[in-house]
């Protein structure tokens, strides 16, 4: 059983929602993202989603973005944040998922990332704007450095879409609970939980919830709908507004992991 498996198992257990935050990989700078990393496990993480600083993010609403152009001007590359995920995983057994997009990784080299993500204790990774149907070259090496391969799934999916979304996944699903970038508006609970009912219609896997997702009383709503939830804007202007305050973070993260119980 994976270490996403084996979180996700506990959380069922719990009977609660995982928690997941997401924080920016070299945000403000790498010693700081570094700290940070090693909070959030005591914090209530359950899982960790770090991001690959990428110039041009589509889907990131201004806090994101503005965040990784932070960590770009202070140096990071990928093979930092691979860095950073290895440092981390000689310390902590959360399951660390890495989100980006396609470009610094082709740049990287597929081949490479996938051994070297592995070598690092890397349990998967989200690329946003890499469709299933453009994952030939990508997956199965993934796949065969045992990288799970986390899918988004927009509130504008088609039902049709569903399965081939849902076949080319792993570890667990992450539906996009509203149309546009992160940090947005949270969308109406009613058309969340029909969308997440199709969902598990069509897979096993676990579903998650984010974008949108702010506060407390937003990671309680969308726990008792899914089975975890993923809170990244409200996080990293937290961490733009404290800096390096290690003892505010943590508060402020586990009042968001304490949502999670049902």
């Amino acid at each position: 059983m994976s270490r996403i498996d084996q979180a996700f198992a506990r959380c069922r257990a719990e009977n609660r929602a995982a928690f997941i935050p997401f924080i920016m990989g070299g945000d403000p700078s790498l010693t700081t993202c570094a700290a940070l990393l090693d909070a959030l496990p005591a914090a209530g993480a359950d899982i960790i989603e770090l991001g690959i600083p990428f110039s041009d993010p589509m889907a990131d609403g201004p806090v994101i973005a503005q965040a990784g152009l932070r960590a770009l001007e202070a140096g990071a590359t990928l093979a930092h944040i691979l860095g950073l995920a290895r440092a981390f995983r000689a310390k902590h057994s959360t399951p660390l998922v890495l989100m980006g997009y396609l470009n610094p990784v082709y740049v990287y080299g597929y081949e490479k990332f996938a051994a070297d993500a592995q070598a690092a204790g890397v349990d998967g990774i989200i690329l946003v704007d890499l469709p299933p149907e453009e994952a030939a070259e990508v997956e199965p090496l993934l796949t065969k450095h045992g990288i799970a391969l986390v899918r988004l799934i927009a509130p504008t999916s088609v039902p049709g879409r569903l399965p081939l979304l849902t076949q080319h996944a792993n570890g667990y699903l992450y539906y996009i609970s509203i149309t546009g970038i992160t940090g947005g508006a949270a969308a109406p609970e009613a058309r969340i939980r029909e969308h997440l009912a199709a969902i598990r219609a069509a897979t096993s896997l676990p579903v998650c919830v984010g974008f949108g997702v702010k506060t407390p009383a937003d990671v309680s709503a969308m726990a008792a709908l899914s089975d975890g939830v993923v809170v990244g804007s409200a996080i990293v202007n937290f961490i733009r507004e404290s800096g390096s305050d290690l003892g505010k973070f943590t508060q402020f993260a586990r009042a968001l992991a304490d949502g999670t119980r049902r």
